[in-house]
């Protein structure tokens, strides 16, 4: 059997950039096993399946290792691909009813997710997950070599440094990490160029650092809405590729918006 398959910097405005996910459509789905298998064939941090449905499609993410229940890159990198790539052939083929060509709704475990395109941007619609204060886990603070300021959780830790200097010199110590019963750990703290940064490890996935984690957003801009008192936010992922982000607070919901850039059509056999 051959599938489709391609690879998307997803918050890239470049090559090389951002977070890079495997986007493979499907006609309908596959056994749960071997798409496992080709994501971990992938070994990118998501590799992202999507199948027709009657007002838009549905979507599943898979890390090299699990089934995960929200992605943002892979959803930005997903709707590139069908703004971009597939265009009009997948709506006729697969009698997709949504005709509205500059908005992609997906259907996921997280629910509705929408994708809207703005000129060179994709804005993604995601549920909010505003995080809680919690006492700071032995493990977080023994995994890193500056104490943080504050630990919030929601689906990961969100862990507040003083400046961004100590989120760029930040080395954890992912064995540590990968004890933590969430996801993975966002770090973050105010920016100087941008309003604030991060970064994101999820160890315990196979991840030991993500490029680019549009998901944690969901967490991250309540936050940081909250604290700078303002609702559109400038955001950049501060690892080794790098990506900027735009942010909007909605209370319930926020718009995580970047670009992607297309790095490899190919196909694969399975």
């Amino acid at each position: 059997m051959k599938l489709p398959l391609y690879q998307i910097d997803a918050f890239a405005n470049q090559v090389f950039e951002g977070n890079s996910a495997a986007i493979c459509p499907l006609k309908s789905w596959l056994a749960d096993e071997l798409m496992q298998k080709i994501a971990a064939e992938n070994n990118l941090s998501e590799t992202a399946f999507f199948v027709p449905a009657d007002t838009g499609y549905h979507i599943r993410w898979f890390t090299p290792v699990c089934e995960v229940d929200l992605c943002g890159h892979a959803t930005l990198a997903a709707a590139f691909v069908i703004f971009n790539l597939l265009g009009d052939e997948i709506e006729n083929k697969n009698k997709n009813k949504n005709k509205n060509k500059n908005k992609i709704n997906f259907d996921s475990k997280s629910g509705v997710l929408v994708v809207t395109k703005k000129e060179n941007f994709l804005e993604m619609d995601f549920p909010a997950q505003p995080a809680t204060p919690c006492a700071i886990p032995e493990a977080i603070l023994t995994a890193f070599n500056v104490r943080p300021m504050a630990c919030l959780k929601s689906q990961d830790y969100i862990v507040v440094f003083d400046s961004e200097d100590d989120v760029i010199k930040a080395k954890p110590d992912m064995l540590k990490l990968s004890v933590l019963d969430l996801r993975g750990v966002a770090i973050t703290a105010k920016g100087k160029d941008y309003d604030f940064v991060t970064r994101f490890f999820a160890p315990k996935y196979g991840i030991d650092e993500d490029p680019v984690t549009g998901s944690a957003f969901t967490q991250l801009i309540p936050y940081w809405s909250e604290e700078l008192a303002r609702n559109k936010l400038s955001a950049k992922q501060i690892s080794k590729r790098g990506g900027e982000v735009s942010c909007v607070d909605e209370v319930d919901r926020v718009k995580i918006a970047g670009k992607a850039v297309l790095y490899l059509v190919g196909e694969i056999e399975v």
